[in-house]
């Protein structure tokens, strides 16, 4: 790692994506360790309702503590079913959009001066999708940030480019959840598939690492869930399961495991983001840049996930670029 030496660094900010605001002590030594000032979080989802099929906010965040240390950019995660309706009322959607992120602020005395959107729009979405960033943006008149996923960098010329100040590219959940063995959350030989296309993609981008890990519980070679909060070093220690290769456990014997039935037989594929990883993630990007990020942004932070690193784990990353 320590071969990652380059001046001017990118800062570290992380994703919040809990449905409580408080940070438990590891948190907050994680963010003063890594002098974080940014942290992006998640306000609420919008999905559809089941009857009615009108856009409605799922999840609202509870403040439990103020973030006051930090800058706050609020994020609201817009499910492309929503985009995808034919008669989308997007001015409305837009304005309720934003007076409900103005509420949370309001009463959590919370000042922004940035907001994104986390949409993964498609062909068939993006005439709405694009039309509520420029309604958005006009709305707000704050800097309005929005997530990009690989394959809207590569044809960017069909899905288009929203009308956003900057773009942060998700670099992770890269492939399907299948019972075979590569794995959805990050894949380098997918990855290579994108990189070349980044040094002509018009929009700064910034670059969201995932941190996290979960299990892909199989039976009868299908996959049945995703088991958020798993690591191998959890289950190695649990005499019910059985490591029969360096991702899969078999289950020995039926248990329940936080809440969760496992039959004799199930398989988990864990599915984990190692230093090593992240490593090669930011070398394989840097390789591929026109112009450097100003922020590498981590998802998420969670207690769970930060005891999978070392505690100089994220500076050496960034030091990549």
């Amino acid at each position: 790692m320590l071969s990652c030496t380059k001046s001017e660094k990118p800062v570290i900010s992380f994703y919040y994506w809990k449905t409580t605001f408080k940070f438990s002590e590891r948190e907050k030594e994680a963010l003063k360790e890594n002098n974080v000032q940014k942290l992006y979080v998640r306000y609420f989802d919008i999905g559809l309702h089941p009857e009615s099929n009108f856009p409605i906010p799922i999840s609202p965040i509870r403040f439990e503590e103020n973030p006051k240390e930090y800058a706050i950019v609020p994020v609201v995660f817009i499910q492309n079913k929503v985009m995808l309706q034919p008669h989308l009322d997007v001015n409305d959607l837009a304005q309720k959009t934003f007076d409900f992120i103005e509420q949370i602020n309001s009463k959590n005395k919370i000042v922004c001066q940035e907001i994104q959107i986390d949409c993964d729009w498609t062909l068939k979405s993006k005439e709405n999708y694009l039309k509520f960033i420029e309604v958005f943006k006009k709305l707000s008149k704050k800097k309005l940030s929005a997530t990009i996923r690989l394959h809207q960098v590569k044809y960017f010329k069909k899905t288009k480019i929203p009308n956003v100040d900057s773009g942060v590219l998700m670099y992770y959940n890269m492939g399907s959840i299948a019972p075979d063995s590569l794995s959805s959350i990050y894949d380098k030989k997918v990855a290579e598939r994108y990189l070349k296309s980044l040094k002509r993609y018009p929009l700064h981008l910034d670059f969201a690492f995932p941190i996290y890990s979960w299990g892909v519980h199989i039976r009868n070679n299908k996959v049945i869930g995703l088991r958020s909060k798993m690591n191998s070093r959890a289950l190695e220690k649990d005499s019910n399961f059985e490591k029969t290769s360096p991702i899969f456990f078999r289950v020995k014997h039926s248990n329940y495991k936080n809440g969760v039935f496992y039959e004799e037989n199930d398989l988990l594929k864990m599915e984990e983001i190692k230093p090593e990883d992240l490593k090669e993630m930011a070398e394989d990007l840097q390789d591929n840049l026109v112009e450097k990020p100003n922020e590498i942004i981590f998802y998420d932070l969670d207690e769970f996930n930060l005891n999978n690193y070392e505690k100089n784990t994220f500076k050496q990353i960034i030091s990549c670029f």
